[in-house]
């Protein structure tokens, strides 16, 4: 036998909008009515702050982000070092003791650099490897991709969005709990009627 959709509750919209409070309903109560233009109202706030704020913190992300690429990229390059000596360890200062290898290098001014490169698998004396060097010739890591660019402007976004959103939901959390706290008090006030008039179900 088909199951009607009383039986469910209606649709999922309907179901939705009922728990939002969203529906008509002649049996609510005043309380219910402001708590709903509260949450409502809170709503708007929400959707009108937080995507021009987070359209601004992910421009602003990116624009941080693409000066750094641009000034990372003309402050580095790359040069060919080559291994003078293997077996090497780390400083004891380092959080993990990494082995490494003794490398010479051209510097900035072109004059040779020496020092220290983590080593790799199969290295020899006399292997080249190419390496990214710092305005003062010191190896460094590579200049900074786009993609954490763009990471970083979706990820300060979101943070706009949540940082907005926080503070909405815990307005919102204590209206609710005023309103709570005022639908018992009336529940409350209606049983001591009925206990009065002697029409109390519960006794």
């Amino acid at each position: 036998m088909r199951r009607s959709g009383i039986r469910r509750g209606g649709t999922p919209l309907v179901r939705l909008r009922r728990r939002l409070g969203l529906e008509r309903n002649e049996l609510r109560r005043r309380v219910d009515r402001v708590q709903r233009l509260i949450a409502l109202g809170l709503l708007l706030v929400l959707l009108g702050v937080a995507p021009p704020l987070a359209a601004l913190a992910a421009n602003w992300s990116y624009r941080a982000g693409t000066g750094a690429e641009h000034a990372e990229r003309a402050n580095r390059h790359q040069v060919v070092a080559t291994v003078t000596s293997t077996g090497g360890f780390g400083s004891s200062s380092d959080r993990y003791i990494h082995e490494t290898v003794q490398a010479t290098w051209p510097g900035p001014n072109g004059k040779p650099r020496v020092g220290t490169l983590p080593t790799w698998n199969d290295v020899k004396v006399g292997a080249h490897r190419t390496i990214w060097i710092d305005a003062g010739g010191n190896p460094t890591v590579h200049p900074r991709p786009h993609s954490r660019t763009v990471t970083d402007a979706v990820y300060a976004g979101a943070a706009a969005v949540l940082g907005c959103a926080v503070p909405v939901l815990f307005s919102y959390a204590l209206v609710r709990h005023r309103c709570d706290r005022h639908r018992d008090e009336m529940w409350e006030a209606d049983w001591a009627r009925l206990d009065s008039a002697g029409h109390n179900p519960r006794s």
